[in-house]
């Protein structure tokens, strides 16, 4: 039902997980932890799986609080649950108050999961290409400090998402990165297509935590794609042109 992270595992007074698919009540495509609200998912199959994670983590069903993921670069302060319909549009979730569970939600893109200890401030954040480029990561370590951490003292684990070997883009999204520095040439690796080449989003996202000054980075090293048995990916169900997919989640409380 989910995995830990060592070096988050290891920190008194704080529960994390990186949900994996499994574990739910959900059916068909959906099976069987979906978490994904937006999914077309029966609902209440939703809101058991994500009841059930809570508790996983140690908070009440109703206190696990996640965003309108929009691909953004804003974080936000979460001082008390809110609902879906209240939940603010941004990508990741930062508390410094016990009982909340900061949570994304992702189906190939990377979840990472901060922690400063010493604080008490954890966050959890959504990472794909557009969020790592536009600074999601600088963004969620900022509110972080406003909360009281230091930067030195955070320790960020990056979860399940797509890998290199599964991430084939084209010629236009290579040359928006290049655009932005010549050296990010080193995150893209040759694919068996012509014009097109292989992009390493967990590299770039290590890079973006790295320069935000995290004190400590951990990689699960775990692909999305090629493993339909443990995790959702979105596009292994757009290349099997199923009609939508499950969401994973990651989460992270101080008890």
């Amino acid at each position: 039902m989910k995995i830990e992270a060592p070096l988050l595992a290891a920190l008194p007074g704080i529960r994390h997980a990186f949900f994996t698919r499994q574990g739910g009540v959900s059916q068909g495509i959906y099976a069987s932890l979906n978490g994904g609200m937006g999914s077309n998912d029966d609902p209440a199959a939703v809101t058991e799986n994500r009841a059930r994670m809570a508790r996983e983590i140690g908070v009440e069903p109703g206190a696990l609080v996640a965003c309108w993921q929009v691909h953004s670069a804003d974080a936000v302060v979460a001082t008390a649950p809110w609902t879906r319909d209240d939940a603010p549009k941004a990508d990741a979730v930062v508390t410094r108050t016990p009982g909340i569970g900061a949570a994304v939600s992702i189906a190939d893109c990377g979840p990472i999961l901060f922690a400063d200890p010493e604080a008490g401030v954890v966050a959890a954040a959504h990472s794909g290409w557009k969020g790592a480029v536009g600074g999601i990561v600088a963004a969620t370590v900022a509110r972080m400090e406003e909360q009281g951490a230091h930067r030195a003292d955070i320790r960020a684990v990056i979860g399940p998402l797509i890998r290199q070997a599964s991430y084939e883009v084209g010629e236009e999204f290579v040359a928006r990165f290049l655009a932005e520095d010549k050296s990010f040439a080193r995150f893209f690796a040759p694919a068996d297509r012509p014009h097109h080449a292989l992009f390493d989003l967990p590299g770039f996202i290590r890079l973006r935590l790295e320069q935000a000054g995290v004190g400590q980075v951990e990689d699960l090293g775990l692909d999305t794609y090629p493993d339909a048995a443990r995790f959702f990916s979105y596009r292994r169900a757009t290349h099997r042109k199923e009609p939508d997919y499950g969401r994973l989640m990651a989460a992270i409380a101080l008890a």
